[in-house]
């Protein structure tokens, strides 16, 4: 049989192309090869994920580096389990506690910035990039540099960096794998097909915690009642991003950078049950939707194994059990985040590495008792109002941003009041 690889890499976008040549079942046997990995960020709840598929894979997967922000003590007890070659904490004071946990051992510790950058260089594999904010730019950066292949998980390069990170992904030759829920069920709905025949993408959000609560109740909302998420199990700051639902309006810059259809073909519907992760809709109406249990492993499973599968130690899903599925249209007067992200994509430049700069300072905030819920997205507005820059045209650039907008937005902290 022979086989057109311009046909088959026609229909996607450049970083998923690559992808498909160099990973295709007709290239790679994924039961037969024991592959390399990094994670970036393994003491997080999306490297505890991985990790966990990893360890009941052992044949095929080595783990090469293992990094954490700090949590020595962690990050050397997985590095032991793992015979990682590398463990490396970005912040430099944990690193003589990292020395010493692993002191008789063969591993190499590294500490510091430079040194996460170093690691996600190395040529493994597959480089997981779940590092949470901007402190992963770099490191994803370095990734790309080396023309890896890269399971996404850190949602601020394509944010804060899209047009830069994209544009060094097509000059370096890397491939990048979407490991968000949304953002690989969009890539599972596209497999097989063209891109230019899609006529809608639609992201999901559960709609958060407080999805049914009034203004007056949101107002009055504590950082523990934003983070009960009830459905997924996620780190505070994402947490709290779904209950504002800018995690929403995030993937929504995220969608717009991976899958070029354009701005007016992407939407967002709020699904509480979570159990549709999105949808595409062709021109002839045909539309569909990739479900799955709400659990990270679904999606990270489909990055390490594609395109083929693995078998994953969740539960069949239930629909019967379920009952029901309901959708309802987002509520941008409760909750503007969504609108927020998507002025600042359509206004580009700038804009989006600002939303998310003061975003994170924001929610840093709300989650020390300095503002109430809704003075998070206030926040986000404010600054985006009050600042403005060049259009970026590399990574120093979008740090100096970034760097700024934090100032900004600390600024309008020291003036806001706690209501």
């Amino acid at each position: 049989m022979v086989v057109s690889l311009t046909a088959l890499t026609a229909s996607l976008p450049f970083s998923l192309s690559c992808l498909w040549l160099r990973l295709h079942p007709l290239f790679w046997d994924y039961d037969a090869v024991t592959r390399s990995i990094t994670i970036l960020g393994a003491t997080g709840s999306i490297g505890a994920s991985t990790l966990d598929l990893v360890r009941r894979n052992r044949d095929l997967w080595h783990v090469d580096t293992l990094t954490a922000n700090c949590s020595a003590a962690e990050l050397a007890k997985l590095a032991h389990e793992f015979d990682a070659k590398l463990a490396v904490v970005g912040d430099e004071s944990c690193l003589s506690e990292l020395r010493s946990a692993l002191s008789g051992t063969d591993i190499e510790t590294a500490g510091g910035a430079q040194a996460l950058c170093e690691a996600a260089s190395r040529p493994v594999d597959m480089t997981v990039a779940a590092i949470v904010g901007c402190a992963g730019l770099g490191p994803v950066m370095a990734a790309v540099e080396r023309g890896g292949t890269i399971a996404l998980a850190n949602k601020e390069a394509l944010v804060s960096a899209g047009e830069v990170l994209m544009s060094a992904v097509q000059r370096h030759g890397a491939t990048l794998l979407p490991t968000d829920s949304e953002h690989n069920a969009i890539f599972q709905c596209l497999a097989g097909n063209d891109i230019t025949e899609v006529s809608r993408i639609t992201l999901t959000a559960s709609g958060g915690p407080l999805r049914t609560w009034t203004p007056e109740q949101l107002k009055a909302a504590t950082p523990a009642q934003a983070v009960a998420h009830p459905n997924w199990s996620m780190g505070a700051k994402i947490s709290v991003d779904s209950a504002t639902m800018m995690n929403k309006g995030l993937e929504f810059i995220e969608a717009h950078h991976l899958f070029p259809v354009g701005l007016d073909k992407l939407r967002i519907v709020v699904h509480p049950q979570s159990v549709i992760h999105s949808m595409v809709e062709y021109r002839d109406r045909s539309t569909l939707a990739q479900l799955g249990p709400s659990d990270m492993r679904v999606p990270i499973a489909s990055c390490l194994a594609w395109p083929k599968r693995m078998d994953t130690p969740l539960e069949p899903l239930d629909l019967a059990a379920i009952g029901e599925l309901t959708f309802r249209p987002t509520d941008e007067v409760r909750f503007p985040a969504t609108r927020l992200a998507r002025e600042a994509i359509q206004a580009g430049g700038a804009a989006p590495a600002i939303l998310n700069a003061a975003n994170e300072v924001a929610v840093a905030a709300f989650l020390d008792g300095q503002i109430g819920f809704m003075q998070i997205t206030a926040m986000v507005e404010d600054t985006l109002s009050r600042y403005t820059a060049a259009v970026p045209v590399n990574l120093e650039d979008i740090l100096a941003i970034d760097a700024e907008a934090r100032t900004r937005a600390n600024q309008i902290l020291e003036s806001t009041a706690l209501v």
